[in-house]
């Protein structure tokens, strides 16, 4: 009998080179790729689609909670970073600064000339540029709730990238709101956290844990963080989304002051919140196999990919009118309220060829047809949440009658796979001895062997000591993801003996 592995698409493995697995999906994928310039992507097609569906849902879900949208600079004065210690401070390591105007030919080179009066930073986020404005807007009670967003680039000059997941220019929205009150204001912050979990369970198929960001992680400048985390297949956290209650702090570095019903002037509180393209990221972690992407449904570029399949080349008309007239018709059904998305891939291709490059991009659905399922009025039916070689002869009409429902069982199979593994690799822990093993890598004999992946998410009780964290931190590069906001029982701290009021969940992450 044969040990050897099975042959796949995509070397090596997640089990063989997880961080390397992950870089060749998204090339074979066709996602995106390095630049010349040094830390950025280029998002190419197929990943700037699956971008744009994000962008498309994720925007009527911010309009049908009442929010506009607006476009603010891309340059921020220095001076407006400073007004708020705690941001400034937060940022200052990663941010991009403009200290010129123009460029001057100099014994054959440009050389930067014309030094601005005041530096410009890149945004890496918005909030004193937009609290500037909101000062502006906001002299009133009658001018509140300010419910803005804005889709944008935003620049964080990371040492170590990765595509999708860290890089220097990435893309994002970021909501910012301004209240007269701190409970509106509070209500804001947790409506906002709903919807990012809303969107990532019922979109992206990815089961995420709502909670607060202790005071280490927390947003700089921020008076409470909450987040959805979720656990990508190596068993690492990553935080797929934040929303932030800012307190008054910006709003009195701003400026934003209104005068309320009894003509009382006082300042504004206010929110932010945001996604990324660290989605992407997110949804390839969560999802994609040793065969390449595997794209959830409601997101896919594509529904359906049509593969006509033809040996002779009097056969070609007849199976691509054939196909046409298909691709037609199922454009006509709905999935997820929109018209399911076809593609008909008629490249001049072996046709074994153009199967492998779309099982790799993820595409839910692949139909291979030849002259012989004309004849049977049929397709040829490979799902990508199966195996590339199982496939089912279906007839034609229905398959077009139960597309929805086949489309929402690889939806809700991605959930539930993902949910699974969540589930299995998260471990209650009691004592500071299992939590110290759990998270470090069994020893191994063989120098060229893998690092085995290990630990997960842990749940214990926590004291909330900053400089416990710190430590765990730096012992095992672990820490808390969030506290959750399910309830939870009181108990003690495994680490202090001190009293917890609930548990909070330990993992590395990205």
């Amino acid at each position: 009998m044969s040990n050897a592995k099975p042959q796949t698409a995509i070397t090596p493995t997640r089990e063989d080179n997880y961080a390397e697995w992950y870089q060749q999906v998204v090339r074979a994928a066709d996602l995106a790729e390095t630049s010349p310039v040094r830390g950025c992507m280029v998002i190419k097609p197929w990943g700037y689609a699956l971008w744009e569906n994000v962008q498309r849902v994720l925007d009527k879900m911010f309009k049908d909670t009442g929010h506009v949208n607006a476009y603010f600079p891309l340059f921020i004065p220095l001076s407006f970073l400073e007004k708020e210690a705690a941001h400034v401070e937060g940022f200052a390591k990663e941010c991009a600064v403009v200290t010129h105007h123009r460029l001057e030919a100099r014994d054959g080179k440009l050389v930067p000339t014309g030094e601005l009066e005041e530096p410009l930073v890149v945004r890496p986020t918005s909030e004193t540029i937009i609290g500037e404005m909101f000062a502006k807007w906001v002299q009133s009670y009658r001018d509140l709730p300010l419910l803005i967003n804005q889709w944008a680039n935003v620049v964080r000059w990371e040492m170590r990238t990765r595509l999708f997941l860290r890089t220097a220019e990435f893309l994002w929205q970021e909501g910012h709101t301004a209240h007269a009150s701190a409970e509106e204001a509070v209500e804001e912050t947790m409506k906002m956290l709903g919807v990012y979990a809303d969107f990532a369970e019922n979109w992206m198929a990815t089961p995420v844990i709502q909670g607060e960001k202790t005071e280490g992680e927390r947003f700089p400048g921020a008076v409470q963080t909450f987040c959805i985390e979720a656990m990508m297949q190596d068993r690492k956290a990553l935080q797929a989304g934040t929303s932030h209650f800012l307190g008054q702090n910006f709003a009195k570095a701003s400026g934003i002051k209104f005068l309320d019903e009894k003509g009382v002037l006082g300042h504004a509180w206010t929110t932010s919140w945001g996604v990324s393209t660290r989605l992407i990221g997110s949804m390839i972690m969560t999802h994609a196999d040793d065969d390449g992407m595997v794209c959830p449904p409601k997101l896919a570029p594509q529904h359906v990919i049509i593969i006509p399949v033809t040996h002779k080349p009097e056969e070609r008309q007849r199976v691509l009118d054939w196909c046409k007239t298909l691709a037609a018709d199922l454009r006509q059904v709905q999935y997820a309220g929109q018209p399911v998305r076809v593609e008909l891939d008629a490249r001049d291709l072996r046709g074994g060829d153009k199967v492998w490059q779309w099982i790799k991009r993820g595409a839910p659905l692949r139909l291979e047809i030849g002259p012989r399922d004309i004849d049977k009025d049929s397709v040829f039916v490979g799902r990508r949440d199966k195996g590339a070689k199982e496939k089912t002869s279906v007839g034609r009409a229905e398959f077009l009658a139960s597309l929805p429902a086949l489309l929402q069982e690889i939806q809700d199979g991605l959930y539930q796979r993902a949910l699974a593994h969540r589930t299995a690799n998260t471990r209650v822990i009691d004592t500071k001895e299992e939590f110290y093993a759990y998270f470090t890598a069994p020893a191994t004999k063989d120098p060229n062997a893998p690092t085995p992946i290990h630990g997960g998410f842990a749940m214990t009780h926590f004291s909330g000591s900053k400089e416990l964290e710190a430590k765990i931190k730096d012992d095992l590069s672990v820490t808390v993801r969030c506290i959750p906001l399910a309830e939870g029982e009181p108990g003690t701290c495994p680490f202090t003996g001190q009293p917890s009021a609930k548990r909070v969940v330990w993992a590395k992450s990205y």
